[in-house]
């Protein structure tokens, strides 16, 4: 049977319609918006900020969250359609299984792991670098980090990590939710989404004034910007490659401000759970989208002109919790801000793990219902009707990331996941429209094959903006899925088999 045998629609539409067995419909337009914010503001827009302008963009770090926006909207149009077309719980593997076939679907279902997967242990591991700041340094490195990161005191004591105890606790206490219900999850999600935007908000209004317009000047890293070492000789960001400054810093930093995007696609990984999916899934992605891409320019051009961009290179300094770092050096009027700040975010980071590990675990139950991985992925709770199981594995997965992987390695492996995804919806929907295109379509990508074309191209360009070292793991991350796949998956196939 051929590797790229592909899935009839009709099947996963009746699939889709299968109330009685599969999940429970449960989501408005207004949670499925609320989800959407809910992954979108959180890591990205509080750590990556800093992270992008510290390491490529500077200041320009808004131009870099422009290009990110103008290729999510490519993507987000794209899967506004295959949503409200096939609301299934599968998101991007599920819209290839029917376009590109059974191999491409495992491709970009075993990406998806990096997207959700790692995505929910880079949000855990900044939860817990937010709450050792809220307590004031009181959690040990050694417990706060993992064992490969270190650093070397003012002392010249230097210290190694262990394992991110905190990032752990989390995981757990938000695992145990998303087994207890999707309406209860999707609750406490929009109490969060509602303070951290209100925080978020306010921290553009009172920073407005703050402002210096020196650093703003030069807008760009300019070319021949020496690298920058800490206090024990190590180098921790040089300038010297065509993404780390200029224009080509602008689309480095893109690459890295990517991760704050990747919330509006996960709102179609709960396609199945909608209550009215064709009305209301493009609303759910393409709000979200539009709503948290104004906030984040906004927050990004305070951010860079309240603290110069050379503060956020060195994480001792403020790249680990920025916000708090530019309110209490430069805006020390409202240092209860700071205190409000970092609480809101650790509440905010909750909604994000929230988002990514439900997203995650509704791809594993598409994927086990195909029979591409174990059956105890799609085994529901009896009571709860959610995918309990393939909760608690999860977990396992992600707090072994979460307390041993450093954060930045988590999250540029994250941001490939995402945009792999996005290159492959893409396409998706023009293919879909050469050879189904009397399909009806709620929501229709407009100006095809121009809007996928642009998708691609600008997603596939951040991709090329990754660092070598994260194109490398993520190539031997998607070479064990081809051998997982060619081992267990195929052999496995229920389309095949019937």
């Amino acid at each position: 049977m051929s590797l790229f045998v592909k899935k009839p629609l009709g099947q996963l539409l009746a699939q889709a319609a299968d109330s009685e067995k599969g999940l429970k419909r449960t989501l408005g337009a207004g949670n499925l918006i609320a989800l959407g914010i809910g992954a979108i503001i959180g890591a990205g827009l509080f750590v990556r900020t800093a992270a992008a302008a510290g390491q490529a963009a500077g200041p320009g770090v808004t131009l870099s969250f422009i290009v990110a926006a103008v290729g999510c909207a490519f993507a987000g149009l794209c899967y506004a359609e295959f949503a409200s077309m096939i609301p299934i719980a599968g998101s991007a593997y599920a819209y290839s299984y029917v376009t590109m076939g059974e191999l491409v679907a495992w491709i970009i279902g075993w990406a998806l792991i990096m997207e959700y997967a790692l995505g929910a242990a880079t949000v855990s591991i900044a939860w817990s670098e937010y709450l050792n700041k809220l307590l004031g340094g009181a959690i040990p490195y050694e417990w706060c980090h993992s064992p490969f990161e270190s650093f070397t005191d003012s002392t010249g004591v230097l210290h190694s990590g262990i394992m991110n105890a905190p990032a752990l606790v989390i995981l757990l206490l938000l695992t145990l939710l998303l087994i207890k219900g999707t309406q209860e999850s999707a609750f406490v999600n929009a109490i969060i989404v509602f303070i951290k935007v209100a925080i978020v908000l306010l921290f553009i209004a009172l920073g407005w004034q703050y402002i210096k317009p020196e650093n703003h000047t030069p807008y760009l890293i300019p070319e021949g910007t020496p690298a920058v070492v800490d206090q024990g000789g190590k180098v921790i960001a040089e300038y010297t490659g065509f993404f780390k400054h200029g224009w080509g810093g602008i689309l480095g930093g893109a690459a890295i401000v990517f991760f704050a995007f990747i919330g509006f696609d996960a709102v179609s990984t709960a396609a199945q759970e909608a209550k009215n999916p064709k009305r209301d899934m493009p609303i759910g992605i393409l709000g979200s989208l539009l709503v948290c891409t104004i906030l984040y320019i906004l927050f990004g051009h305070v951010l860079t002109g309240v603290a110069n961009w050379k503060d956020f290179v060195d994480p001792e300094k403020g790249r680990e919790a920025s916000v708090a770092y530019a309110i209490s050096q430069y805006m020390t009027d409202y240092g209860w801000l700071a205190t409000a700040v970092t609480v809101a975010i650790l509440a905010g980071f909750s909604s994000v793990i929230l988002v990514m590990l439900m997203g995650q675990s509704r791809i594993f139950y598409t994927m086990s219902n195909d029979g591409l991985i174990p059956k105890a992925f799609g085994e529901l709770h009896p009571k709860f009707k959610t995918p309990y199981k393939a909760n608690w594995i999860l977990f396992v997965f992600v707090g072994l990331f979460a307390a041993f992987v450093p954060g930045h390695v988590a999250g540029d492996l994250t941001s490939f996941g995402t945009l792999f995804a996005f290159v492959l919806v893409s396409a998706g929907v023009w293919i879909l429209r050469k050879k189904e295109p009397n399909i009806e379509r709620p929501f229709k990508t407009p100006l095809v094959p121009i809007v996928p074309i642009l998708g691609i191209v600008i997603c596939a360009g951040m991709i090329v903006a990754l660092d070598a070292q994260t194109l490398k793991v993520a190539l031997a991350w998607m070479a064990l899925g081809l051998v997982v796949y060619f081992a267990y998956s195929r052999r496995h196939s229920k389309l095949k088999k019937n």
